[in-house]
């Protein structure tokens, strides 16, 4: 299959690039700096592209099976639209070139009902920090989203929790909305796992989709002074 990876150089896009890769898929992997792109492969190739150029997008878009985004920002209290621009970029292309098959990543921030079960601490004051802390990031998700989810593409949404990194991939958990799991904490490589699975599947088409690790999760404060404050990162 060949795919395209939007946002390849985060962490996530480059775990997905590397198992799509390990599997004998093609690659175009996406990337506002293709000289910083760590991996090399006979079936990978480097773009240099903006997702919120929308000739970019159209451009490497072009000639593939499916698409993956991974597009995303650090917490900010700017306004964001690389969800929204990239996703209306993205879907334009795709139904320029007869593409069908979109994959996405947003976050439980976008709908952040907790599950009765979760822990009375995180409902109570973890949960409701990062979600203030990430507002203008989680309203532009929700954009995006709506975006997707009114077109006729063969969609799915992902939805992580707090990610953090792990060596392997787990028994993960997957919930489809508006099920909600109880957990705090998505693996980046369970997330990626999903990512792929999902591109190169159908398993879940036309759904929004929840993903939780249960196994060898981080504490609230590694999370949280890492990815929302960036220490020790």
């Amino acid at each position: 299959m060949k795919l395209v990876v939007f946002g390849a150089n985060g962490p996530t896009g480059r775990l997905v690039t590397q198992r799509a890769l390990a599997e004998g898929h093609a690659v175009t992997a996406v990337t506002r700096r293709p000289e910083a792109f760590p991996i090399e492969n006979p079936h990978l190739r480097v773009a240099g592209a903006d997702a919120l150029d929308a000739a970019m997008v159209d451009e490497v878009v072009a000639g593939h099976d499916g698409v993956v985004s991974v597009l995303g920002v650090p917490y900010t209290k700017e306004p964001v639209t690389i969800y929204s621009q990239g996703a209306r970029n993205i879907v334009a292309a795709m139904n320029r070139h007869d593409l069908r098959r979109l994959v996405c990543v947003t976050s439980i921030g976008v709908h952040p009902q907790l599950a009765p079960e979760e822990k009375f601490f995180y409902r109570k004051v973890v949960g409701p920090i990062l979600l203030s802390m990430g507002r203008p990031l989680y309203e532009d998700a929700r954009r995006m989203e709506e975006i997707v989810r009114a077109t006729d593409l063969d969609w799915t949404i992902v939805r992580p929790s707090g990610l953090f990194d792990a060596t392997t991939v787990t028994d993960y958990r997957i919930a489809v909305a508006p099920e909600r799991l109880p957990g705090m904490f998505t693996s980046r490589a369970d997330l990626a796992d999903v990512l792929l699975r999902e591109a190169t599947g159908d398993q879940h088409v036309r759904a929004c989709i929840e993903v939780i690790t249960t196994q060898g999760t981080p504490s609230y404060a590694r999370v949280f002074l890492k990815e929302a404050l960036h220490i020790g990162a």
